[in-house]
Parts: structure tokens; sequence; C-alpha cells
């Protein structure tokens, strides 16, 4: 038997023997029988003189670990090996813990789900709460070997589809059986800003196709949620005499993370203004919340530094823009150019600002280039321990597992990554990844190493021919150089195979014209073997090793590096930013103007204008500057007030309009403010200072505007004007009734029924605050009554019956003015 034959048998065996350990180990006291005998021998491996990083920050350089039915049951400098292990090798190895991705579709991609079937779920069928990963749970072989090549050896796997996608399972990236995997269940709600694919996107049930109520719907189903849990435990306590509540399985399953009890993790963001909407969601509803970024989290650190939203961030770094003549595409912006100079850089200045955050392979085009971004997020700022951690020791305490993950300790489990270097280097190779006490082989590595310098001969026609032979390199990328009688031969082609390594090189320099091929087996310090002569003649050759040497880093290419990005972040990000927002003094005087008060003082000449922390003081001649006041000369100069937009789309994500439900009343504005819009810029440029944003005329009853400030480079949340009077967009005309549709596809389609729509839906708003009168009048009598549900539309009308909220009417002609005035009148 061949000694190649002996190793592949050998690893064979090895590879049986810890897959019956990982059985034992995952599926301890399991259910399913045993088919033939049982195995019941212990599973014991021994990975001796490695450079053990237990945790991020905590190395050992030559330590023992030792792991028994697929856990660590020892590890450090000075253990004994167990006389029942198998002993591996492990010198100049390292060994890190295994990493973990919390947000993925793995083995859950392309499921369909319970939730398609809707005989009691939610009657939107985007709100699919009740999905559970745990259930579609199904391996995938080619995906598993993927994840693990990167270092991954367990993920949080999500529903892929719907606004509410249901709850995420943690499980092992092994490849064996389902009910050996998973790790943990409902881990986490996925919730998106975007149905995602296979719903609806026009006509009433397309509801919702705007980012404003999306958030209005998330709100809903939360609140929803609180009240289906009070509302059965209400008519559990007291059944006669009142209706039971609906059964809704996508509110019962939603109820724990709508309480707090378990996390929340928002999805899908497609700018880092939708992590601000998941941080502002989750102070309304005290959520648990994670969510996972999109690599321009560097656009708006001020704003993250003070939330805290628990971050899963991406490593998506764009490639190089093509900027040539010959590009396809042409119109490459500032911003494109921009963020592939410091996307690589976006972990490292989350680090510093202090955000908590998780790294994940998400939004990867594939995940095989997870590792090679890692690197280079390293390179670009963010410390090694600090990347490790982010993939280990963060992502164990958030699930609560790291009792079991994110560390090689006593008690875990043996998921490990074995690497020929520091991981961090650019050329280290994976060499395995251990999953729950699994070896996955990632690049097969020859068993000896060659690297050195060696005294070589060769023999043609019984002469001896001496020299000298220089191996660098590593596994797979050797360069290899022969040195005879003072003349140097660079050899074209070095292989390595286990114990069998072939090189080519050019005989010239021998007085042998032609190519020559050498090979042999490596021993310890010596290697033997036949060469072939350029004219054909074989003989024999072989070398001793003279003095061994480790591989040279190539550090050239870290010398052209570039450690940091060309331009400084602006806000908002791109053109026309700024590197910060402009000083605010405490006090302002604009002196020599002519003021247009728009007052009873009218215009007043050469008059001067006090400003006390952003509010006007006094207007009059001569006024004095107070000390340390900004003093501005306006002679010849006119300041009038700031014009005022009162009907303005600008500033607004994700669309204006909603047109499949002709009221939205429930929707916000505020909710989807874009303070990077360039028209803010614009229109400052022409004077306005404030703006009426508001929803589209697309509805007979629309949403909630809101009145913002100008604030060109401030954060959504700075530029509302707080403690104003609330304003609701209603809208006539052949908007509401779809006109331009051949066949509408929703109630209203005439003016006739736009004014009973307004009727019906006010009538419906006193009802539901009867409905609330009676509940709080009956309910200390009847602790079981089961209480009304809160509906955001309803209230909304109700402050507009009790005259709180202002409505801001779109009409087109006369006779439609007069119709709203009269149904107001009667209303």
């Amino acid at each position: 038997m061949s000694i190649h034959f002996s190793l592949k048998l050998f690893r064979f065996l090895f590879i049986i023997f810890v897959l019956t350990a990982f059985a034992q180990a995952v599926a301890f006291a399991q259910t399913r029988p045993a088919i033939g005998f049982h195995r019941n021998t212990p599973q014991v491996v021994a990975l001796k003189n490695a450079r053990v990083v237990v945790a991020p920050g905590r190395v050992l350089p030559r330590a023992c670990v030792v792991v028994r039915d697929g856990r660590v049951t020892a590890v450090g400098e000075k253990v004994s090996v167990p006389p029942d292990a198998v002993v591996r090798e492990l010198k100049g190895k390292s060994v890190y813990p295994g990493f973990i991705d919390l947000f993925t579709n793995y083995g859950i991609s392309g499921q369909k789900g319970e939730a398609d079937d809707r005989s009691a779920g939610h009657w939107n069928p985007a709100v699919r709460a009740q999905v559970r990963a745990a259930a579609l749970f199904r391996p995938d072989k080619e995906q598993a070997e993927s994840f693990r090549k990167n270092g991954f050896t367990a993920v949080a796997a999500f529903p892929e589809k719907g606004i509410f996608r249901g709850s995420g399972c943690l499980v092992l990236l092994a490849d064996t059986t389902a009910d050996r995997l998973v790790l943990a269940e409902d881990v986490a709600q996925a919730v998106s800003f975007s149905k995602g694919p296979g719903f609806p996107r026009s006509g009433v049930e397309g509801y919702p196709n705007s980012l404003i109520v999306h958030i209005a719907l998330i709100r809903q189903s939360f609140l929803d949620a609180r009240w289906y849990s009070q509302a059965w435990e209400a008519y559990s306590r007291s059944q006669a005499g009142q209706q039971a509540p609906e059964r809704n399985l996508a509110l019962d399953a939603l109820a724990p993370y709508a309480q707090g009890k378990n996390p929340v993790l928002f999805v899908e963001s497609s700018t880092e203004r939708d992590l601000f909407r998941a941080e502002k969601l989750k102070q309304e509803f005290g959520l648990a919340a994670w969510a996972v970024g999109t690599g321009y989290e560097y656009h708006r650190l001020d704003g993250l530094k003070s939330t805290p939203l628990k971050l899963i961030v991406p490593l998506n770094f764009p490639p190089a823009p093509d900027v040539s003549s010959a590009a396809k595409e042409r119109d490459i912006s500032l911003g494109q150019l921009k963020h592939w100079d410091m996307a690589a850089e976006n972990p490292a200045r989350l680090r510093s600002a202090g955000v908590d955050f998780a790294l994940t392979a998400a939004k990867l085009s594939k995940t095989d280039s997870f590792l090679k971004n890692l690197r280079l997020a390293v390179r670009r700022g963010l410390s090694p321990d600090e990347a490790l951690a982010c993939l280990t020791t963060t992502p164990a305490k958030w699930l609560g597992l790291s009792n079991i993950l994110g560390t090689i300790e006593t008690g875990r489990l043996a998921n490990f990554v074995i690497t020929d270097g520091d991981l961090f280097d650019r050329e280290t190779e994976v060499v395995e990844t251990w999953v729950a006490g699994i070896p996955y082989e990632i690049t097969e590595l020859p068993l000896v190493d060659v690297c050195g310098s060696w005294e070589l001969e060769m023999l043609s026609q019984g002469a001896s021919i001496p020299a000298s032979l220089k191996i660098e390199g590593k596994p797979g990328k050797l360069k290899a150089e022969i040195v005879s009688a003072g003349k140097k031969i660079k050899v074209q082609k070095i292989v390595l195979e286990k114990r069998i390594m072939a090189l080519v090189f050019p005989g010239d320099s021998l007085q042998k014209p032609g190519i020559v091929r050498l090979s042999g087996t490596v021993q310890e310090k010596s290697t033997r073997g036949r060469i072939t002569w350029p004219d054909g003649e074989t003989a024999g050759w072989h070398a001793r090793l003279i003095s061994a040497e480790g591989e040279k880093p190539d550090t050239a290419a870290e010398k052209q590096e570039k450690v940091a990005a060309e331009f400084p972040v602006v806000y908002p990000e791109g053109a026309f930013g700024r590197k910060e927002l402009p000083a605010q003094p405490e006090y302002l005087l604009v002196k020599g103007a002519m003021i247009w008060t728009c007052g009873p003082e009218g215009i007043i000449e050469n008059a001067d204008l006090l400003v006390s922390r952003g509010r006007i003081t006094s207007v009059g001649e001569n006024l004095k500057a107070p000390e340390g006041a900004l003093v501005i000369q306006a002679a010849g100069k006119h300041v009038t007030p700031g014009l005022i937009d009162a009907h303005s789309h600008i500033a607004i994500d994700g669309g204006v309009n909603e047109n499949s439900h002709a009221i939205t009343s429930e929707v916000r504005i505020e909710d989807v403010i874009d303070p990077d819009d360039i028209n803010i810029y614009r229109q400052l440029a022409g004077g306005i200072t404030s703006a009426l944003t508001i929803h589209g005329s697309a509805n007979p009853i629309g949403g909630q505007a809101s009145l913002i400030k100008m604030r060109w480079g401030a954060p959504a949340g700075d530029m509302l004007f707080r403690g104003t009077r609330p304003v609701i967009k209603f809208a006539l005309g052949e908007n509401v009734t779809q006109a331009y549709r051949p066949s509408p596809a929703r109630y209203p389609a005439t003016r006739m029924g736009v004014e009973q729509f307004f009727r019906d839906w006010f009538a419906a708003a006193r009802d539901y605050r009867h409905a609330r009168e009676r509940y709080d009048q009956e309910k200390k009598k009847n602790p079981g009554l089961v209480p009304p549900r809160k509906d955001l539309r309803l209230e909304a009308l109700l402050d507009v019956l009790d005259g709180k909220m202002t409505v801001h009417c779109h009409s087109y002609r006369q006779d439609e003015i007069l119709t709203m005035l009269r149904t107001a009148e009667e209303i």
C-alpha cells in the first residue's frame, strides 16, 4: 500500500470517527432510534502545539485543545493528552473561535412557509410574524460549504419575504440532518421596510406600497399584537355575554416581540436613514431591537453613536468604479467615488464612535469575498481583536449563548477555524473549519514543509552536478531558485502534493538546453527522486535540508495600500455637504439693513436686528452688540422673514402617495423625512426657510403633514417643528376617483362617492369613540371585558372631529371646495 493511499485512508477514518462524535454531541438523548448496534464509544481528539486564540485578545502561543464528543473539555499550554485521544499535530497553525453570522437566509431561501395558509393569519399577507425559520429550515450543503470556507460555523437564518417576516433560528453549518443542527429557535423577529418579492404592488391588495405606509402598518401591528394579548387574557376571565376576539396567528406570534421580551431585527434597510426609523420605533414601543446595516453608516455617525441599536454591519465594499473612456456607465457620481474610497473604513469608524456592532456576510454577491473584505477592513483601521469580537463574542452575547459559542473554552462547542498563519494576513489560508467537533477540510495541505535552503546534487551520465536549492512561499504559492557554478536558475514551476515535490526549470545554464523535470519524495530533512534531462536521459537526485526558513511576508502590496480615505465625510454626504454644521453663536447682530418686518412697523431703513439663541429679541436702530456676538454689516442689504412653503412634497423618502387604500390617515410624514434631499439646499438658496411637507393627493383622506425647518446637513429629527398644530391632507377631484384608470380599482370612483366616503369614515370614528367610552365606563365593573383595539386611522380622524387637527384640502374646482365646506359643517 502506497504512503499516499495510507494518508487518504487515515483521513477518511478520522472523518468517520468525528462524525459519530457529532451525532452524539449535538443530538444527545435524541428520539431517532438506533439502527443496528448502539454506538457509545467516546470520541476524543487532541490538537497539539497550536497557537490558540481563546477569545479576542487572549492568545496561547503553544497550546493543546482537547475535544470530546463535540465539546471542548480542556485547553491550555500544560494540558495532558487523554490516553484515548486521536492526536493532531498543529505546529505552525493557528486556531480561532468559529464565526457567527446573525443575518442569513441559509436553509430558508425558496421555502414557502406556513404563512401561505392564511385561514387564521393576518389580513395583510405581508404580515407573516407566525412564520418560523426552525420549521422551514433545510440544510444546504453547497451554501454551508461556502460559509465554512470563510470561517463561519453557525448562522442565524431568517425567512426572506414580508414586512413582518417571521422568527429566525440559529443553526450549525454541519452536513447532517436538520434536527441535529438547530441550536436555538425564535432568536428574533425579522421586520422590514420593504415587502420583498411575491406580493401585489398595485390595487387595494397592494397596501402598503410606499415607505410611509410600511411604517404605519408596522406601528399598527405592534399595537395590535399588544391588544391581542390583552383581549384574549380578558376574554379568558369572562367569556359570558361578549364576543370572542379574532384568532390571528401573526399577532399571537408577534406578542413577545411587541412587549420587548424577544429582540426584533430590522432588515433590508436601503439607507442609513432607515436605521434611525428603526430606532424611533424601538423607542416608541420599548422594543429590544437589532438592525442590519447598509455599509453607509459613516454618513451619520454622530446620530448612530447616540442610539442603543445593535447593528449587524455588512462588508459589502464596492469595486472601483470604471471611469475610463470605454466605461459602459459614464455617469459616475461624486457619491459613488467617495463611497468606494470610504466603505472599507466604515467598521473602524463605527468602532471609534463607540457603536456596538457585529459583522455579517449579508449583501455580498458572493460569500467567498467575506474574508478578503474583513482583512481590508482591518487594514483600514479596525483592530484584529475588534474584528474577531464582532464575529464571535459579540454575536454569542447578543444571542445569550456565550456559554457554548464565541470562545475556545471548556464546555463550549468545538467550533474552530484553523489557519496556516495570522487570520487577518491577506495570504493566510483557512485550513479547516470545525463545526461541533467535525473537521471540514478547506485547503488541502502537504504533509511536509519544504521552505528553506537545500544542498542539491543531480546526476547525469554518472557525473554529479552540485547545486543549492532555495524554496520560499507557502503551499500553492511556492517559489524556488537553483544556484549551480555561480549561475542562478529560476524554477519555472514547483508543485508539492502531500510528500511528492516536482520542479520544472531550464537546463541551459547546466549546458543542458531545454526543460529539466525533477520529482521526488520529501522526508523530514531530505528528499530524493528521479530527474529527466532535456535529451531524455533519466537519473537520480537527492537534497539535504541545510536550514528551514519561514515564509517571507509579502509587504510590497501592504506598502502600496492606501490606509485612509482621501476626502473627509461631509453632512449630508455628497455634493454641497459640510464637514460640520455651522457654528451657532449665542448672539447675532445684523446692522444697517433695510428690514421688512411684515408687521405694523412696515419697512425700516438702516435698522439693526438682534438674535439671541435662534430667536429675534430686538429690531431697531443703533442696537448694541452683546459680548461675543457675531456681527454682520448689512448696509445696502434687505432682511425679510424667511419664506414658508405651505404645500410641499420635498424631503420625503419612499414616495408621497399611497394609491392602494383610499384612506391613509394613519401615516405621518415625520416618519420619512429625508434630510439629504438636495432640494433643501436649493430651496434655502431661494429664501425658503420652512415648509409644510404633505402627503400626495391620491386619496380622499391622506396622511399627516409635517412642518420642517430647512436645516441642510442636520438629522431628520432636528428638522421638525415641535408643538405645531397637526395638519392632515384631504383631496378632491380626479386623482382620488382615479379617473385616469379605465376601470378604477377601488371605491370611491365618483365625486358623489368621495363625499359619502368622508361621511362614512367620520361616522366610523364616532362609533370608535363611543366604543372606547363604553369600555372605560364598564371595565371597572367587569375586569374581564375585552378592550377595544387602538386604531391609528380612526385616532387621527377623532383629532379632526375634535378640532385638534387641521384639514389641508387639495381641490381643483370651486364646486368641490363648496362641497367640502358643506360636508365639514354637517360633520
